[in-house]
């Protein structure tokens, strides 16, 4: 059984607030939920903390979501008490802070990590910020168990990939028309989610952005992609 879970809280110190931001007319985590509300699973879930549960309820119902309120700060621990509570075996990963996720990535890595009977997936080459984690509900069990890093807390997944002699790691290249790594789409400050809102007024039709359409806009737009560059390294 498949999980959606987009990892999610109010409380960002960068951007307060931000997955409840207006952009394009929505909030800002609503784009995310209605891009996954497309990948098929027993449950999309918005997994958050006890603070942010509240305000996040409503966007969530709207979208076809339900919230699972777990620890704020061991965001693993709240994963795997989901996989727990849903009774998933299988987990899509996602954040917040990727309005632009991809429904079309999810499919994709679902269907490889079954076909590689992977413990974890994940794609390079798209956009930052329209791709998933698929990892197996078990080996975070794992993780949880034995680490006691809270990077791994704070990041779920990199237990698995520093093990590799013991958990089947998998990351693909991506399609190549759904591929433009230069191209960032994530929102951790207010330029980023400036420059996000810009290009969705130019592309956005009130349906989640397809990601082949959002790398070609950006191979479109090279000079965009360089200078988000630019002010990632400097930020």
């Amino acid at each position: 059984m498949t999980g959606v879970f987009v990892q999610v809280r109010v409380g960002s110190s960068r951007l307060p607030r931000k997955a409840l931001l207006d952009l394009a007319g929505r909030p800002m985590i609503e784009h995310a939920m209605r891009s996954l509300a497309r990948v098929p699973a027993r449950v999309h879930a918005l997994v958050t903390d006890e603070t942010s549960a509240g305000p996040l309820e409503p966007i969530a119902s709207g979208c076809g979501f339900r919230v699972f309120v777990g620890p704020e700060e061991h965001v693993l621990r709240r994963y795997v008490l989901a996989a727990r509570h849903f009774g998933v075996d299988e987990i899509i990963r996602a954040t917040g802070d990727n309005p632009l996720v991809s429904w079309e990535l999810a499919r994709l890595a679902v269907a490889q990590r079954r076909r590689l009977e992977a413990d974890f997936l994940a794609y390079d080459g798209p956009p930052l910020g329209t791709g998933v984690e698929v990892v197996r509900a078990a080996a975070l069990e794992v993780a949880l168990e034995e680490s006691h890093d809270r990077y791994d807390a704070e990041h779920v997944s990199p237990f698995l990939y520093r093990n590799p002699q013991r958990f089947a790691c998998v990351r693909l290249t991506a399609p190549p028309a759904y591929c433009y790594p230069q191209g960032r789409v994530t929102v951790d400050t207010e330029e980023d989610l400036r420059r996000v809102a810009a290009l969705m007024q130019e592309i956005y039709d009130e349906s989640p952005i397809p990601v082949i359409r959002l790398a070609h806009w950006f191979r479109a737009n090279r000079t965009v992609a360089e200078r988000q560059n630019a002010c990632a390294a400097r930020a």
